[in-house]
């Protein structure tokens, strides 16, 4: 019985060294591993991975697959490379709401630009600053307000500032100056590369993006009310009505807060909807235009469409 054991031992072993001598797929570590150097499995894999990554082709492409990093991870003497997956910083679900996941063909997936466009965002700044005084322009009020000395009436009205009410309808001071200041802001935000990518998001970012363009809202705002093309100096509100300080706080700040409930509605509502019903045009159109009106605003601005949309990140 243990002559015919030997005998079946002995043939196995003939048998493997046979197989492995003949054998061209071999992996690099069972011969490592055989070899009376004894290299260690651990050495072995990590001059697989260190070969690999300097010359295979595959490894590299594995690794930039869907322009993330792999991370290896070992299952006994192979690799497997899988790539890590984007986690939202503000808690949801970038797999469903990242804008460039299902991408419209109208977004722009990479302009090049660098930097704040401080030139595009003045000139679109300057042209809705025209378009305001050219229909004051058209008030009886306004036209007597050009007699006189210009720059003696100018400084009477900016100093007759003082109080709050200026005696203008709620709808007026309330909803009509708040609108004005989002589409201010949205005339920042479409100029700063970093910020028009942005989706509302409870994120630092985001929110350091949205105080600049109250900034620039809150500048824009003041200009119009007191600045040399204002209503004090082309206007001379302070001399003939109240000049109060309702328009210059209000327009920026209640603006900003429109603003966000728009880029709210834009990633909740109107995406959403594009998701589900991917081919309608019109209902794109109509929702983008309709629940978004002070962006609408600052697209025609920039002479884009009135729906156009930047990539959201």
């Amino acid at each position: 019985m243990i002559k015919i054991l030997r005998f079946v031992l002995v043939s196995y072993s003939l048998l493997a060294i046979n197989t492995l001598a003949q054998d061209p797929s071999a992996s690099p570590a069972s011969t490592a591993s055989a070899h009376p150097s004894r290299v260690s499995t651990a050495q072995t894999a990590k001059e697989i991975t260190d070969t690999a990554e300097k010359g295979s082709p595959l490894f590299t492409a594995a690794r930039l697959k869907d322009g993330q990093p792999s991370v290896p991870k070992s299952l006994g003497k192979q690799a497997v490379l899988r790539p890590t997956q984007p986690s939202a910083p503000d808690g949801w679900d970038l797999s469903k709401d990242r804008g460039d996941v299902d991408a419209p063909a109208d977004e722009d997936l990479g302009t090049g630009e660098q930097g704040f466009q401080w030139e595009s965002a003045i000139k679109q700044s300057l042209l809705f600053l025209g378009i305001q005084h050219g229909y004051a322009m058209t008030q009886p009020k306004t036209q007597r307000a050009l007699r006189g000395p210009f720059f003696r009436d100018y400084f009477r009205s900016v100093k007759s500032l003082h109080g709050w009410g200026d005696g203008g309808r709620f709808f007026t001071n309330y909803v009509a100056h708040p609108m004005q200041g989002s589409f201010v802001g949205f005339i920042q935000i479409q100029n700063d590369p970093e910020g028009r990518t942005l989706h509302v998001a409870n994120t630092k970012a985001y929110w350091k993006s949205r105080l600049k363009a109250t900034a620039w809202s809150a500048a824009w705002s003041t200009q119009f009310e007191i600045g040399p093309i204002s209503q004090a100096s082309i206007g001379n509100v302070g001399l003939y009505e109240k000049q109060t300080w309702v328009d210059i706080v209000v327009t920026p700040t209640l603006g900003t807060g429109l603003l966000v409930a728009e880029d709210a509605v834009d990633r909740f509502l109107i995406r959403r909807m594009e998701r589900r019903f991917p081919k309608n045009f019109w209902l794109k159109v109509m929702t983008r235009m309709l629940l978004n009106p002070t962006r609408t605003m600052g697209n025609l601005l920039a002479f884009r469409e009135p729906w156009h949309r930047y990539t959201a990140r």
